[in-house]
């Protein structure tokens, strides 16, 4: 007995050296618990709490210096996040930026030798998605939006708008928010009654729906998730919009040669879209819009293009099989050479931090079902990418660009100033339907 209680004080005071070694110059958010409850790093009260459950956790840090790993033990529930899992990012930006001595390093890496390994049982593997060759595969888009329609109603708004908000002030609503959203890129496209929408990655229905109800479009969405066409299709019965609102299962790439739109839209979708399909995905817009059309496009960017890192293979592993981010430069310089004028280009990132930021609070209120729904490693994986999200957006390394275009040389049918977009409402139907806050429900009618 004697044995093994020396064991495990040598054990801690491995740990402990190796934390107070790393973290000496960390004065962040972040505190640090051993296995044994031993608080090492940080105070009660920190904003955010990272519990190493197993020493093999640290172990494997130290000796192979790789977050994913890390993230990968939380996932399989060998290491825990209390707290404000956003400011664990500030923890990950420090480590990476770390850089020790060689003697240093040594020393870490002997005391790395004394904790023990372990292999577990719950193997996050199990929820790893496979890597696609073809960007944008149906089999990939289910990997991330067919994972239930109950689970993101847990945490989406009212309208299941799976994509940043439009926020008026810190202190509006994510239903409202997102109302206005919709609304806003109904006036950015100049949506008059009787024109025809295309909605590229429609999700579960919403801007379809809205640009029906609210500026009288007929609106056709197309999607590869099996289970967003089946929850917008019930939509568009349920809400009478079926001579307005169409949905399909079908690629972009797949889009009939005879088919032509007087605006089109994508939102959310182009991060599936992979840099080297670039050419493809908008020449294929610029020959379904028609003369005059406009085509919004509302992406996610970053600063330095998708580079091969641990933060990266694991989004890429976990959450998004195929995403693939550019930076706004790139995205720009792809649709001119598709032959486009942009006519209007917004940075929204500080809204998608606030909106990931509801989305967070709302999945962490609804754990208990969440995991019901999906599991407790998909649940993990969730909060774990939308929190680093969220810490990502606010620093300004990503950010979210609505980029507005017509045909290039062609006479544009946006006004001299951007005055208009700030108008609620329609000026070409002024007399438009209001919309309830009741109305706005899907009623779990799917």
């Amino acid at each position: 007995m004697r044995n093994r209680a020396d064991n495990q004080q040598a054990v801690a005071a491995a740990g402990r050296f190796i934390m107070k070694q790393v973290l000496a110059d960390y004065h962040g958010p972040v505190a640090v618990r051993l296995w044994n409850e031993e608080l090492v790093v940080g105070h009660a009260d920190a904003p955010c709490t990272v519990i190493f459950s197993q020493p093999s956790v640290l172990r494997k840090l130290v000796l192979h210096r790789n977050v994913v790993h890390l993230a990968e033990d939380f996932l399989a529930e060998e290491a825990e996040i209390e707290g404000d899992a956003e400011c664990l990012f500030d923890l990950i930006s420090y480590m990476r930026d770390l850089d020790l001595s060689w003697s240093s390093k040594l020393r870490l890496m002997r005391q790395a030798f004394r904790l023990p390994g372990h292999h577990h049982d719950k193997s996050a593997q199990e929820i790893r998605a496979g890597r696609s060759e073809r960007h944008n595969t149906k089999e990939s888009i289910s990997h991330h939006y067919d994972v239930g329609n109950d689970f993101y109603r847990l945490w989406l708004d009212q309208e299941m708008v799976y994509s940043c908000a439009y926020f008026s002030d810190v202190d509006q609503t994510l239903d409202d928010a997102q109302r206005d959203k919709l609304d806003y890129i109904c006036r950015k496209l100049r949506l008059t009654p009787g024109q025809t929408l295309l909605d590229i990655g429609c999700g579960w229905g919403a801007l379809i729906c809205w640009a029906a109800r609210q500026y009288g479009v007929k609106a056709h969405g197309i999607s590869l998730s099996e289970q967003q066409v089946a929850y917008a299709r019930e939509r568009i019965r349920s809400e009478g919009l079926e001579e307005q609102v169409t949905v399909e299962l079908r690629d972009y790439r797949d889009l009939p040669a005879d088919a032509h739109y007087d605006r089109v839209v994508s939102v959310g979708m182009f991060e599936h879209i992979g840099v080297a399909n670039f050419p493809l995905y908008f020449s294929t817009i610029k020959r379904v819009l028609t003369p005059g059309g406009l085509f919004l496009n509302h992406g996610i960017t970053n600063d330095t293009g998708w580079q091969d890192t641990p933060i990266t293979r694991f989004i890429n592993s976990y959450v998004f099989p195929d995403g693939e981010l550019a930076r706004i430069s790139n995205v720009i310089d792809a649709m001119e050479k598709a032959g486009f004028e942009i006519v209007d280009v917004e940075g929204l990132r500080r809204h998608y931090a606030m909106t990931l930021r509801y989305w967070v609070k709302a999945l962490e209120a609804n754990k208990a079902q969440a995991a019901e729904f999906v599991g407790e490693a998909t649940y993990r994986v969730w909060r774990l990418y939308m929190a680093g999200s969220a810490y990502y957006f606010d620093e300004g390394s990503i950010n979210v660009f609505q980029v507005l275009a017509g045909h290039d040389r062609e006479p544009l049918t946006v006004g001299l100033r951007r005055d208009e977009l700030y108008k609620k409402g329609c000026e070409c139907w002024p007399e438009r339907p209001t919309v309830s806050d009741s109305e706005h429900e899907c009623s779990d009618k799917s």
